[in-house]
């Protein structure tokens, strides 16, 4: 059976190659001039490819649908991805919090190995190629159209992504593909990206990271987020692995949430308190920012004595409990307000998009045109930061892909 597949992604490339050893004839057609663009500069370089988490513990990561991945994720689950990679010559390394690279840090080697396994596969790949419709008849597929030129086809698999990070070649064709062939939409959204916040005080430590600290989110008085890790101060507001993954459960509606930053977790307020005291006595005749500059970096440092209404030039002495044990709170509770998250050009993933409801689970078969697939970040689904949302690409790909040889 011919087989086209839309989209050279991760979701695609596995798609490709499963429906390729499956005995089908398979094209893969990518608008970009390379396969894999987005792919390449996640991770910072490294390639993020997956989690090395539980079962249970993966879909607390993630945000939406997650019963409708369970039949993929059964199908291609993380531990099969690391089995094929590592087959297919990529070593790979696990590193905090189950993120799991390749062990060489290069996401080339990920994109080397997937090629490989393409052409072996003897999928044949057409780059620099815009698919700009699919063809269907009597509720199936039957073909696509490129330019003024039609190919038919059996089964198409749209695997194009979604609308973040468009320089790579998210363009939101899967989206028009979806709703010109009568699928729902689900609004989207920028997802796993840095906010905004009210407050300016984090411009004068842009670039500032902190590591191991605790960041809580609030909506009204409802806590929605708590989680121990690393962030980053921009001219903006906030950014970093805790932000991102923030970012991700207030997406669509990010205003107004408010964020308290523990910059000391593994200390109690009495414990805080007393090495604060300790470090005050041993600096008795100092100024109390001099005395406490072991404390924090000393740009932040600055800001939370402000926040704390500290003279920092203040000697010692003259400074009260009541002044010492409001310090510790601001250490414990540094508090920012969301006014706005950036933009699609900055997110990792969209929030939205292919209404899963007109998606078969089991298969990742359109329920309104027959040999109409979908897989990958076109649909509506997404994770917190840390390997899941390529894990998502790579199940739902690996089913589309199997799933066309039961047509």
């Amino acid at each position: 059976m011919t087989v086209f597949v839309i989209g050279g992604g991760p979701a695609g490339m596995i798609a490709a190659t499963n429906a390729a050893q499956n005995g089908h004839t398979v094209t893969l057609f990518e608008q970009n001039e390379k396969l894999g663009k987005k792919l390449y500069i996640t991770g910072k370089g490294r390639c993020n490819v997956t989690n090395n988490a539980e079962r249970d513990s993966f879909f607390l990561h993630v945000l939406r649908n997650p019963r409708f991945l369970y039949s993929a994720f059964s199908h291609f689950d993380n531990r099969a991805l690391m089995d094929r990679l590592e087959h297919a010559g990529v070593p790979l390394k696990e590193e905090r919090g189950g993120r799991v690279f390749p062990a060489s840090d290069k996401s080339s080697d990920i994109l080397r190995a997937w090629e490989r396994m393409l052409r072996e596969a003897g999928v044949t790949v057409r780059l620099n190629t815009r698919v700009e419709e699919i063809l269907v008849c009597d509720g199936a597929v039957r073909g696509i159209r490129i330019g003024r030129e039609e190919f038919p086809c059996k089964a198409v698999i749209v695997a194009t992504g979604g609308i973040s990070y468009p320089q790579t070649g998210s363009t939101g064709d899967g989206y028009r593909f979806a709703a010109d062939t009568g699928h729902a939409i689900e609004p989207r959204f920028a997802s796993l990206v840095p906010l905004e916040t009210q407050e300016i005080w984090p411009r004068s430590l842009t670039g500032l990271t902190l590591k191991n600290v605790m960041l809580r989110a609030k909506r009204g008085n409802k806590e929605i987020f708590s989680e121990l890790g690393e962030l980053l101060f921009t001219h903006f507001g906030v950014s970093g692995p805790l932000v991102l993954s923030l970012s991700g459960v207030i997406a669509g509606e990010p205003e107004g949430t408010l964020l308290f930053i523990d910059l000391k977790p593994a200390l109690s307020r009495e414990q805080l308190d007393a090495r604060i005291l300790r470090d005050l006595q041993e600096g008795a005749r100092q100024q109390v920012k001099t005395a406490l500059h072991a404390l924090l970096p000393a740009r932040l440092l600055e800001v939370v004595l402000d926040l704390s209404q500290i003279d920092g030039t203040l000697p010692v002495g003259e400074l009260p409990k009541t002044m010492r044990l409001r310090l510790v709170e601001t250490l414990k509770s540094l508090p920012l307000t969301v006014c706005g998250a950036r933009g699609l050009n900055e997110a990792v993933v969209t929030r939205g998009g292919v209404s899963v409801r007109d998606v078969n689970a089991s298969t990742m078969e359109s329920k309104r045109i027959r040999g109409l697939y979908f897989a990958g970040e076109v649909l509506d689904l997404d994770a917190t930061t840390g390997g899941y949302n390529l894990q998502i690409a790579w199940s739902t790909g690996a089913l589309a892909g199997d799933s066309i040889q039961e047509l």
